[in-house]
């Protein structure tokens, strides 16, 4: 068994057992795999062994690697940092879902280029939980105004909420963050929006996705806890 087969099995079964523990036995829970700086190979690799959503966070870089890809996937997420010049780029890749929606500019941006190509796309809205300045997102005391405006918009259709938590060694520190999303995500869904549907909560990555599930993720994450270390070389 490869390292990234052993490792995949390893973290299939954390999932099972937090689900099992919190009382969401059965419940369907998607593993993006996170493929930033992973080669083709790896990635086909993860797909061959039953992974059937990817994701990357830099458009050049899934330019490079999705069109290479030989093994079947059901969906290609960004969850990086969308610059406007870059969107045409993506949307030319037809992701699945965007997760990183953390403008109202960003947002009638998209809108614009899909209007361009009669084209509608999923996307999450991304919650910046922490308030830390270095994340994307939109603050807590913003998001139910902003996600009203952007679930307006006719080319998008809002699936749900995405966050990043604290990077921290201790995972219980980003607990309260995910707690607030959730919290959120069930007092918009309260609201009955117009358009929206509210199927994922996209919260949890490689060292806090057992607390994430623990709060009411259904959808992870995970980068290198299945393909190891990441190459930034």
């Amino acid at each position: 068994m490869s390292q990234i087969a052993e490792n995949l099995k390893k973290v299939q079964e954390r999932i099972a057992q937090t689900l099992r523990q919190c009382g969401r036995d059965g419940e369907k829970v998607t593993l993006v795999a996170v493929t930033k700086t992973h080669p083709v190979e790896f990635v086909d690799e993860v797909l061959r062994l039953g992974v059937t959503h990817i994701a990357e966070n830099k458009v050049q870089e899934a330019e490079r690697k999705i069109p290479l890809l030989s093994a079947p996937y059901e969906g290609f997420h960004f969850i990086g940092r969308l610059q406007t010049n870059k969107i045409n780029k993506l949307l030319s890749l037809n992701p699945m879902l965007i997760q990183s929606i953390g403008s109202l500019n960003l947002a009638r941006e998209l809108n614009k280029s899909l209007g361009r190509k009669n084209l509608t796309q999923d996307i999450l809205v991304q919650i910046n939980t922490t308030a830390e300045e270095s994340k994307s997102g939109i603050s807590l005391e913003n998001a139910e105004d902003m996600i009203w405006q952007i679930a307006s918009l006719s080319c998008l259709r809002v699936r749900g909420l995405m966050t990043m938590g604290v990077m921290s060694l201790d995972p219980e520190k980003t607990r309260p963050f995910f707690k607030q999303l959730h919290a959120l995500k069930e007092k918009l869904e309260s609201q009955n929006i117009p358009g929206v549907c509210w199927d994922h909560l996209s919260m949890g990555m490689s060292g806090d996705f057992e607390v994430a599930l623990q709060e009411g993720a259904n959808m992870l994450r995970l980068g290198s806890v299945i393909f190891g270390q990441r190459n930034y070389g």
